[in-house]
Formats: structure tokens, C-alpha cells, sequence
């Protein structure tokens, strides 16, 4: 089998868990509504200010959300030894890591299609910018976010406070990414500046970090 193929077998595999629980997906939902609902009632939707922070709200809601579904996702590897299995497949390691993290990618962009409309009607929200580029901005963001949670909640499956761990890590090495995504959008919004260079730093940042992920998850999945 190709490396392609291995990684549509997680993929797939990931993907038919969740239909049949959708634990991860509806989760996520629930923590990014009421992020959004939360501050639509501390902040005035008419005001101009809103449009300036709502870049900011919207990325921090799916990165809380995007948490509280990561650590799930491995431990389903956990129910009746299928990680083990996994290290002992001839499959390649990465090949796990990255069908891990495409299926995270895909659930979150659930979120996002659910979420987006809401976020529009609730800040009252119109892109001054260039509006088409939200389309770059948020699978570069939404992947900044899940390829190094995936990375860090498989790093830290064997910890016994793992759930605290993940956002320990992840929260600080995101923050270069994170700024990236809120400046880029609060541009699109707004129209103030321009985002083409927080948009390459996410391209910049994704390079880095997925490379890193893949060239290191082999030895995170075979640590004692």
C-alpha cells in the first residue's frame, strides 16, 4: 500500500468513529456557540469595535473547542490496545499522524461552516477587506491549530494529566500562528491594513511546524 493509502485508511477509520459517536464534533459546537453567544452579549453588535475584536473571539473559540477535541481523538487509540497495534503495523508512523490530523482538520471545519453564519448575524459582521481571502485564512489557521494539537495531545497521551498538559503546550507555541490568524482577519474585516503578511506568516508557520510533526512523530509514538 502507498503512503497515500495508509493515510485514507486512518482518515477513513477516524472519520466512521465519529459518525457513529459524533462526541468530538457536537462537543466542539456546543464550546464555540456559547464562546460566541458569551461575548455577542458583552459587546454592543452595532459598534465598530466589534468588528475589530471579532477576529480575535473567533479564533480563540475554536481554539478552546478545537482542545477539548483533541485529547478524544487519541484516546479512542487507547480502547483495547489499538495504539500498539499501530506501532507495530509496517505502516509508516506519520502516516498516522497526519490521517489523525486531517480527520481533526475536517472536524473542525464542521464547526466552522455552523459557526460562521452565526458569528456574522451575531456581531453583525461584513467584510470590508477582501473578503475572499477568509478563504486561505481560515484552513491555514484551522490547520496551525490541529496539525501541533495533534502533535502535543499524542505527546502527552501517556502523562496522567494529560487533558491539562495539551493546553500548556499547545497555547504558547500557538501564539505566533494565533496572531497571525486574529490580525489577518481583523484586516479582512476591517479594511485597516493589509493582510498578505499574516498571511504569510501562517504559510511560513504551517511549513515549519508540520514538518517538525512528521519528521518527529515517530519517535513520539514509540516512547516508553
Amino acid at each position: 500500500m502507498s503512503y497515500l493509502g495508509h493515510v485514507l485508511v486512518h482518515l477513513r477509520k477516524d472519520l466512521q468513529l465519529e459518525w457513529r459517536s459524533r462526541d468530538s464534533v457536537n462537543g466542539m459546537l456546543f464550546f464555540a456557540l456559547l464562546v460566541v453567544v458569551v461575548f455577542s452579549l458583552a459587546f454592543d453588535p452595532t459598534a465598530a469595535m466589534s468588528r475589530q475584536i471579532a477576529g480575535g473571539i473567533l479564533w480563540l473559540a475554536l481554539l478552546f473547542a478545537s482542545t477539548t477535541a483533541l485529547n478524544q481523538a487519541w484516546t479512542r487509540e487507547q480502547r483495547n490496545r489499538v495504539l500498539e497495534a499501530q506501532r507495530m503495523a509496517p505502516a509508516p508512523p506519520s502516516a498516522l499522524f497526519l490521517g489523525k490530523a486531517l480527520s481533526n482538520l475536517l472536524f473542525v471545519a464542521i464547526v466552522e461552516v455552523v459557526l460562521a453564519p452565526l458569528f456574522a448575524v451575531f456581531y453583525n459582521l461584513h467584510a470590508v477587506g477582501q473578503g475572499w481571502l477568509m478563504a486561505a485564512v481560515l484552513p491555514l489557521g484551522t490547520w496551525a491549530l490541529v496539525c501541533n494539537g495533534t502533535f502535543f495531545a499524542a505527546l502527552g497521551l501517556r502523562t496522567r494529566n494529560r487533558e491539562l498538559l495539551l493546553p500548556l503546550v499547545l497555547f504558547p507555541i500557538s501564539i505566533p500562528a494565533l496572531l497571525g490568524m486574529m490580525q489577518a482577519t481583523t484586516a479582512i474585516l476591517t479594511g485597516a491594513f493589509e493582510p498578505g503578511p499574516w498571511i504569510r506568516l501562517l504559510i511560513g508557520y504551517n511549513i515549519a511546524f508540520t514538518a517538525a510533526c512528521l519528521l518527529l512523530f515517530d519517535t513520539v509514538l514509540n516512547a516508553e
